[in-house]
């Protein structure tokens, strides 16, 4: 079964289209939730569907090295293989997010409370990172930016964008136990990115 699912992949959803299909399934589904409410509901509901969005495949891009070192076989060779789709799909849920957030405080700033600096800062500068990571997720940005400082980017930015992630849903998990699942699925995929870490051997 795994291996038909992995061919049929391979013939089908791979590479631009898999990132064309995820930002076409997404931008759907914000469009249908502002039909549905196009009040301040509707758009703190989009505000928090994109962000769950953005987790999942955040997590799936965050995690496909590791899975593939960890579990070899087809299932996690199409997901390394297509991380840099999923990594752009993240980028686009994450835009959509971002634009739900400023429909929200450019249209019902008295009915939300603000954000507070610390969030506006953090948050601002991840969306650098997922910016500059999307810029440079194809091949001619690592001949140009030179392998190792191609490598710098993306680790430091994958786990800045973990950190963030981490933060704003550990701090409500404190209060909110609907909250605790995506805290549990963030460990665990640091953990799996510690644990394929590949081992130095002494010298």
């Amino acid at each position: 079964m795994a291996g038909r699912t992995a061919a049929g992949a391979r013939g089908g959803i791979e590479g631009g289209r898999l990132w064309l299909l995820l930002a076409a399934g997404l931008s759907a589904m914000v469009a249908i939730i502002f039909a549905m409410d196009s009040g301040v509901e509707g758009v703190r509901l989009a505000v928090r569907a994109t962000a769950r969005t953005s987790l999942a495949l955040f997590l799936i891009a965050f995690t496909a090295s590791a899975l593939m070192r960890l579990r070899p076989g087809d299932a996690t060779r199409w997901t390394l293989r297509n991380r840099r789709w999923f990594g752009l799909g993240f980028a686009w849920s994450h835009l959509l997010h971002l634009l739900a957030i400023l429909w929200l405080f450019g249209n019902y700033a008295g009915q939300v409370p603000a954000p507070p600096m610390a969030t506006v800062v953090g948050g601002g500068i991840a969306y650098v990172f997922i910016a500059a990571m999307a810029a440079t997720s194809f091949d001619g940005a690592v001949r140009w930016m030179g392998a190792k400082n191609w490598q710098r980017l993306h680790m430091v930015g994958a786990w800045y964008i973990w950190i963030v992630f981490m933060t704003s849903y550990g701090k409500r998990a404190v209060v909110m136990p609907e909250y605790i699942p995506p805290v549990l699925l963030l460990i665990a995929a640091a953990a799996l990115r510690i644990a394929a870490r590949p081992r130095r051997t002494a010298a």
